[in-house]
């Protein structure tokens, strides 16, 4: 249907010479091209309960959702009721303690050392260039969640024939078209697992054109396939190693991000529901831009997290990174550790900088990878890899 819908598309704009594909990237989705959306079944004309603050909820439609996007308000979509989001986060649902030094650098140096930029631009430059968009309602946005489900899987096949890890890695369906993917590594040998509470580390893998969503070009570098990068060398480096890991740590990537937090929120209800334990969480939502003339940081969050975990991350910057950490905001629903931390569970969030200093291309056709400072990047895979090595063999 959608192909369908794609070549009707491209059909009618020919025949009535309205616009060229680069105009499109950039047409906005009111008036007339809303219309336009409608007559080829592509509009979503159901409201959704939209949240903007705790206790602070409307009934929007697609369109007043989308001006909240173009205004860069955050927003989290509530309209499933998977976590209650209607009062301040429930109390924490882990009672964790989170090392005050770091003690693994044994085993962290020698994976550092071989952190592979050119391998890391090689990924973002295929991930960003070969959807059109990531957008989750569209065929391209289940592409590229196959495509990193299928890039996963191929790491784990290799890893598990190796013998040191059992790695699984799982497509989360949703009600739309994009799944989540989840990729868990455990120790292969089953009694060196001493604590099943696992270390998360996350990013969204979807994308979203401000101005023209379902047909408007989204490379989505920086927001968030820099995220995306990020942990994904760091499941790569972590995979190629025997380090000694008694816990499961997990790589999630989320779908639909963009959309409100809905990926995210699926997949901590399904949490919740089956009582799988979680000792702590990391999201990267863009870690890719050095704003030109300003200080190179780690940003580390200050609001909507587990302080005592944000402690921790602070701990394990110091340690490892070659640049200094930072205080951020984020504000609210800003990322999808908000849907951990909203459902109680301990949860840490990094960006590449302030956020009045992160970058202007987000959500347009502008947002590729002549803006991503790999350099840059490189300082989050020695943070997310740090996070991971050093409370994957931690014992709580």
């Amino acid at each position: 249907m959608r192909s369908s819908k794609a070549s009707l598309l491209l059909l009618s704009a020919a025949t009535l010479g309205l616009w060229s594909v680069s105009v499109s990237d950039a047409l906005p989705i009111t008036g007339g091209f809303s219309s336009l959306q409608k007559i080829l079944g592509l509009s979503d004309d159901s409201k959704r309960l939209i949240s903007t603050a705790h206790g602070v909820t409307q009934w929007m439609d697609e369109n007043q959702v989308f001006d909240l996007i173009r205004g860069k308000t955050s927003f989290v979509d509530v309209t499933d009721r998977d976590i209650a989001w209607d009062s301040t986060p429930i109390k924490s649902l882990v009672a964790a303690s989170f090392p005050s030094a770091a003690t693994q650098q044994d085993h962290l140096h020698p994976l550092i050392s071989e952190i592979d930029t050119d391998r890391m631009k090689e990924f973002l430059t295929e991930f960003s260039t070969r959807h059109h968009t990531r957008y989750y309602k569209v065929q391209s946005g289940k592409d590229a969640s196959d495509w990193i489900h299928d890039r996963a899987l191929e790491q784990a096949l290799e890893a598990n024939a190796k013998g040191h890890f059992k790695v699984t890695v799982d497509k989360f369906a949703h009600p739309w078209a994009q799944s989540s993917v989840i990729v868990r590594v455990l120790p292969a040998a089953s009694d060196s697992l001493v604590d099943d509470h696992a270390v998360v580390i996350s990013a969204h893998l979807d994308s979203v054109n401000q101005w023209n969503p379902y047909w408007g070009r989204s490379p989505g570098a920086d927001d968030d396939g820099s995220g995306t990068t990020t942990i994904f060398e760091a499941y790569r480096l972590l995979l190629s190693s025997t380090t000694p890991i008694n816990r499961p740590v997990e790589f999630h990537f989320y779908s639909a991000e963009e959309g409100g937090l809905l990926g995210s929120q699926k997949v901590v209800a399904q949490y919740v529901k089956e009582r799988t334990p979680v000792v702590a969480m990391l999201q990267v939502d863009m870690t890719g831009y050095q704003p030109p003339n300003k200080k190179e940081v780690v940003g580390i969050a200050t609001d909507n997290i587990d302080k005592q975990l944000s402690g921790f991350l602070q701990v394990v910057a110091s340690e490892y990174c070659a640049v200094p950490w930072a205080d951020v905001k984020c504000g609210y629903g800003c990322s999808d550790h908000a849907s951990w931390n909203q459902a109680g569970f301990p949860a840490s969030f990094a960006f590449e900088a302030p956020f009045d200093q992160s970058s202007p291309y987000i959500h347009t056709a502008s947002d590729d990878v002549s803006h991503i400072s790999f350099s840059h990047m490189k300082e989050f895979v020695k943070l997310v890899l740090a996070f991971g090595v050093e409370l994957g063999i931690a014992k709580r």
